[in-house]
């Protein structure tokens, strides 16, 4: 253990089916073929954990996983990157899977997704204490709002909350910025603060603010104003999970207490990372990536 504090990431898990390579997104009636594929445990809280982990945090995932042939999938990236698995729970056989077809280009990506059942198992305080968890991360803003008791239990075991956001065209202003209110680092994209902005939700009501930008970097809004950092230049391969990469590097900065310029170019180097290769995170090579 290096000592740097115990993360918590609580959301749903799904099995990603990444198209990368796509000369063009398909439209009805079309057939394109991509030049890379892989299948990779996704969602935003397994990867923000993922990424923890590799930056030396204790970190454990709070989710469901998949039965059945889907689960036999994921083993391989559930058990190589090191996250305490202990408070997830097993769908049972038979339940529908929780499934993401992503499917990237060269300017544009696209996503499909299935989800199903509870976001994640029952927790108690004594869960979080017990791992000696100090902050908990929420995967995506309809989780909070589906499952807001999180909020509770992490106060109640002394933890800090952040929270994405994962836009859900479902969602409406009510209730946003209540649970808004009761995170200490929100972490949306700029599309998702438009979206937020249009329904009503303006950003007066977020709290302490890291605003992702893609290729324009990265922003931070806070009591003391706007700061900005640049992204790092990188050659793109795929951009699923970037964000949760970026969670993963600012979360990690912002606990060990640095500024947030230092938070926000610790986030953009996760993020870099992450769009360098296919998948959120992965270690195994995958069908059409040259070694």
């Amino acid at each position: 253990m290096t000592g740097r504090p115990v993360i918590l990431s609580v959301g749903r898990l799904y099995c990603d089916l990444i198209f990368t390579d796509l000369p063009r997104m398909p439209t009805l009636g079309t057939e394109v073929y991509a030049g890379g594929f892989g299948v990779h445990a996704g969602g935003g809280a397994f990867i923000t954990a993922a990424h923890l982990a590799a930056l030396g945090h204790g970190s454990a995932l709070a989710a469901m996983l998949p039965p059945g042939p889907f689960g036999a999938l994921l083993s391989d990236d559930l058990g190589q990157v090191g996250i305490d698995l202990r408070l997830c729970r097993t769908l049972a056989p038979g339940s529908d899977p929780q499934v993401t077809v992503a499917l990237a280009g060269a300017e544009d990506r696209a996503f499909v997704t299935r989800r199903s059942g509870p976001a994640f198992p029952r927790l108690e305080v004594a869960d979080l204490t017990a791992l000696g968890v100090a902050h908990v991360h929420v995967g995506e803003l309809a989780t909070l709002i589906e499952r807001p008791e999180i909020i509770a239990l992490a106060r109640a075991a002394g933890a800090t909350l952040s929270l994405d956001c994962s836009w859900d065209d479902g969602l409406a202003a009510a209730g946003i910025a209540e649970v808004l209110a009761e995170v200490d680092v929100f972490l949306p994209n700029a599309a998702e603060v438009r979206h937020l902005e249009e329904i009503g939700v303006p950003r007066a009501r977020f709290p302490l603010t890291a605003i992702k930008q893609g290729a324009a970097g990265a922003t931070a809004l806070s009591d003391q104003g706007e700061i900005h950092a640049p992204a790092e230049r990188v050659t793109v391969v795929d951009t699923t999970g970037a964000g949760d990469a970026f969670n993963a590097g600012f979360l990690s900065a912002w606990l060990s207490g640095a500024d947030l310029r230092a938070c926000l170019r610790a986030g953009n180097a996760r993020g870099a990372q992450a769009i360098a290769q296919r998948g959120g995170f992965h270690r195994a090579p995958e069908l059409g990536q040259q070694s």
